[in-house]
């Protein structure tokens, strides 16, 4: 028996039935993580379905409310023993038991004061997303399934939007064409409509050559009946925290990252509301794991199928303003970019040109150039003008195919959001 009878229906619908289903025994190594921390695991699963056992002379309401404060406390103790050891030295050694303890113990903490009047739909929100952004996936997100029924709680009489202009609005806010970098015609990536999987496979994929891809994505929901804009994304993701990198780019010194919700990157970063300057990026972030409602927005294009391996497409977001660059660098997998809101420039330099393109030294950055792109320090980096390369402006609705190891520069030319998906 479940024993919160105030959590709301449809959330009480997501939770299993009972403890075995709760698939705790199978994620979480008891000789990894130690008796006490599965002792006060046990506490807060007992919480959960055991009935709270009341007197005659007690008040099952005040009981109920006494014993859920308490196992909120327990959850956050665990909270805090985790997050130390996620904290300690590098996040791959950390062992996977830890990462799934901050999911449950998020979880837990979350469904223990949901009925408490004085928590606010902000904070228990965070908590999952706290869970999801530094925990390990449990019960088929489970914790995205809470995140999504809460912030519809939190908007009772909201409805999203189905279709609204995109985010370069006001129109004042537009880069004149003028403005766009002008694009070498012999150097301009080919563009192809909507190509048969055997075409794409042996003219593109096995060549290594990087094409521009149209007509392929136009059904999204994202780019037609829920067609993005900041009234959309903030409808249905305002109160969702993400990671968001501060600074042009991940190879400046003042380079940070911060937590924040997707109401304040919006409303300072986008918007500008304050005045804010400074540039900000929701960058290559796991973002339609963990908000739902948006990755139904989207599908994974059909060339994706053409993997040679059994893993999962690794889908990432791509958010921010004008005038965010990804710096001159490769991923080791198949890459198609697909572009919904605004435009970017795209420089790419094949495998065969890393000799002129001066790669960082250090090992977390060897797939990194040096070299700034677009404003090049020759003096500096003589071998850079031998680089031959191609490049494009993508525009909503197009995909750009980036081949493994081919080095790519992006700059947003407006704002802009941007879907990638890996694969190998």
């Amino acid at each position: 028996m479940f024993a919160k009878k105030n959590l709301p229906q449809h959330m009480k619908q997501l939770i299993p039935t009972d403890r075995k289903h709760l698939m705790l025994e199978g994620n979480v190594q008891r000789t990894v993580v130690g008796e006490p921390i599965m002792f006060l695991l046990n506490q807060c699963v007992e919480g959960l379905y055991t009935p709270v056992q009341v007197t005659e002379t007690e008040d099952e309401a005040e009981c109920s409310t006494a014993e859920n404060a308490h196992l909120a406390s327990t959850a956050q103790v665990l909270l805090d023993i985790t997050w130390e050891k996620l904290n300690t030295g590098y996040w791959k050694d950390v062992d996977i038991s830890w990462r799934y303890i901050y999911s449950y113990a998020s979880l837990f903490k979350v469904l223990f004061l949901c009925c408490d009047e004085t928590q606010t739909f902000q904070e228990l929100i965070y908590t999952c997303d706290m869970g999801i952004i530094m925990g390990a996936p449990i019960l088929d997100g489970l914790l995205s399934k809470v995140a999504s029924v809460l912030c519809s709680l939190s908007r009772p009489d909201k409805e999203i939007p189905k279709s609204l202009s995109d985010l370069e609005e006001p129109k004042s806010k537009y880069i004149k064409q003028s403005q766009f970098p002008l694009i070498n015609k012999s150097a301009e990536v080919l563009q192809v409509a909507s190509p048969s999987l055997e075409t794409f496979e042996a003219t593109y994929m096995k060549q290594l050559q990087p094409v521009i891809i149209t007509q392929a994505i136009d059904y999204w929901p994202a780019l037609s009946t829920h067609r993005w804009s900041t009234d959309y994304l903030l409808q249905v993701a305002g109160p969702r925290t993400v990671p968001v990198e501060l600074g042009a780019r991940y190879t400046d010194v003042n380079w940070s990252q911060k937590l924040m919700t997707v109401q304040k990157f919006v409303d300072t970063y986008i918007l500008k509301k304050n005045g804010q300057t400074d540039v900000a990026y929701l960058a290559q972030h796991q973002l339609f794991d963990q908000i739902r409602e948006l990755r139904e927005d989207i599908s994974i294009p059909t060339y994706c199928c053409l993997a040679e391996t059994d893993n999962e497409v690794d889908i990432n977001g791509w958010f921010g303003p004008e005038g965010t660059v990804s710096p001159l660098h490769y991923d080791p997998k198949h890459n198609l970019l697909a572009q919904i809101v605004g435009k970017k420039y795209v420089r790419l330099y094949s495998e065969e040109t890393t000799p002129f393109l001066y790669p960082y030294e250090e090992r977390l950055l060897n797939n990194t150039s040096r070299v700034d792109v677009e404003n090049p320090d020759l003096e500096k980096f003589p071998l850079f003008a031998k680089a031959k390369c191609k490049e494009c402006i993508i525009e909503p609705g197009q995909l750009l195919y980036i081949p493994p190891r081919c080095w790519h520069y992006v700059r947003s030319l407006s704002t802009s959001f941007s879907v990638s998906f890996w694969w190998q």
